[in-house]
C-alpha cells in the first residue's frame, strides 16, 4: 500500500527541524526541474550513419590498430 500525500505530510510533521528543512529543499528542487523526456533506445537507430558512409570497416579497424603501435 502506497501512502497518500496527507499521510506523508503528517509523517513529515514528526521529523526533526533539520530533516524537515532537508525534505522541503529536496521537494522544491525536484519541483523546479522539468521531468526528463522518456525515449526509446530504438529512436537513435541509424543516428550518425552518414559519418561512416564510404568507410570500409576493416580498413578503419586496421588503421586504429596501427595507431596503437605508434
Amino acid at each position: 500500500m502506497q501512502p497518500n500525500v496527507e499521510t506523508l505530510i503528517e509523517a513529515a510533521r514528526h521529523l526533526p527541524p533539520k530533516d524537515r528543512q532537508r525534505l522541503a529543499e529536496s521537494l522544491l528542487l525536484h519541483r523546479s526541474q522539468p521531468p526528463a523526456p522518456q525515449h526509446r533506445i530504438t529512436e537513435i537507430r541509424g543516428l550518425g550513419k552518414d559519418i561512416w558512409e564510404g568507410v570500409d570497416a576493416q580498413d578503419y579497424v586496421n588503421a586504429e590498430r596501427d595507431s596503437w603501435q605508434n
